[in-house]
């Protein structure tokens, strides 16, 4: 197969991948198929390791997952079309989600994605000129207790404001260090993130608190109140 490289040796639609490149997804998507009872169980974390790749899950991603889970590639191209985390285009190196569901909309989340739409000069799962930042507009990020809440490549960025988060993209922009609120200090990239979501972890996932604040109010009147959920019959 003709193969063409882009900056990082990944491929490009329509192509082959690298052979070094080819090499590595081959011997990390062995290991992630040989976690799971049947090869084809393995489909969502493959399409996030070719993802890793390529800012996107490309035609060549398609047919890897396909080839390595002994699936039609109908069968890969039908499943990564259904989520919207796989992509169909390259995304930002750092994908930027607003949440635009009831209790965030009504806290603000829709004036935050107007105005950082228009901030940014990009809409929904498009990519500024310089490929630094994209944007979603994400149905729910399961955060309402600290609503308007964005994601920048899944970490959470809480009880944002238009100014806040124009300040958050512009710093992402130029290279600054953001930390997001909850979770590791480090924000990693689009790619680096797709990764950890295949399954290889990053060595980040106990850094910072996994819940703070708001999340626990229900636990601490629990407690108090010595409420505990009902035993199994």
């Amino acid at each position: 197969m003709n193969q063409e490289r882009n900056e990082e040796g990944g491929a490009t639609v329509g192509t082959g991948y690298a052979p070094e490149v080819r090499e590595r997804l081959e011997r990390e998507a062995k290991e992630i198929i040989g976690r799971y009872p049947r090869p084809r169980s393995a489909l969502l974390p493959l399409l996030h390791l070719v993802q890793s790749v390529d800012g996107y899950v490309s035609d060549a991603g398609h047919e890897f997952c396909a080839e390595m889970l002994g699936l039609s590639k109908a069968e890969v191209v039908g499943v990564a079309t259904f989520y919207t985390m796989y992509k169909r285009r390259p995304m930002g190196d750092y994908h930027v989600g607003v949440c635009i569901n009831t209790l965030c909309a009504v806290m603000g989340g829709d004036q935050i994605w107007d105005e950082l739409s228009e901030h940014a000069g990009v809409g929904h799962d498009e990519v500024t000129p310089d490929g630094k930042i994209s944007l979603e507009r994400l149905e729910c990020n399961a955060a309402c207790d600290f609503a308007p809440v964005m994601m920048v490549n899944w970490e959470f960025f809480d009880n944002q404001t238009p100014e806040s988060a124009k300040q958050l993209v512009d710093d992402l922009k130029a290279g600054k260090e953001v930390s997001p609120t909850r979770g590791p200090k480090k924000l990693c990239t689009f790619k680096e993130a797709s990764r950890v979501l295949a399954g290889l972890p990053d060595g980040q996932a106990g850094d910072g608190p996994s819940a703070a604040g708001a999340s626990l109010e229900g636990l601490k009147v629990a407690k108090a109140n010595g409420w505990k959920a009902p035993e199994p019959s």
